[in-house]
């Protein structure tokens, strides 16, 4: 998944092992599984050479890392024009945010 992070949240992200991020559209900090349960504990923390990304490699714990119940929010493919879903939903949202 992609998601931003402010220094709060990278400095919270350290201190409790796993993900913080940035809420841009409610304006706050939001830890990755606060509500769904599928959390993100912290492995390794990389930065970029232009020091303007940082990817974390964490442990998804459900196996379920996208709002829609995929693995990935990255489960569209663009073929032939048109966008096609290639990753199968693992559990339904209402099973998740009843």
């Amino acid at each position: 998944m992609m998601a931003w992070m402010n220094a709060e949240a990278l400095t919270l992200t350290v201190k409790e092992n796993r993900a913080v991020y940035w809420s841009r559209s409610r304006q706050k900090l939001w830890r990755k599984g606060e509500e769904s349960g599928h959390i993100q504990q912290l492995k390794e923390i990389r930065l970029d050479c232009d020091g303007d990304v940082i990817m974390l490699q964490v442990e998804q714990i459900g196996g379920i890392a996208c709002h829609t119940g995929r693995e990935s929010c990255f489960y569209l493919v663009l073929e032939n024009g048109e966008w096609r879903s290639v990753d199968p939903v693992l559990k339904h949202q209402r099973d998740i945010y009843p």
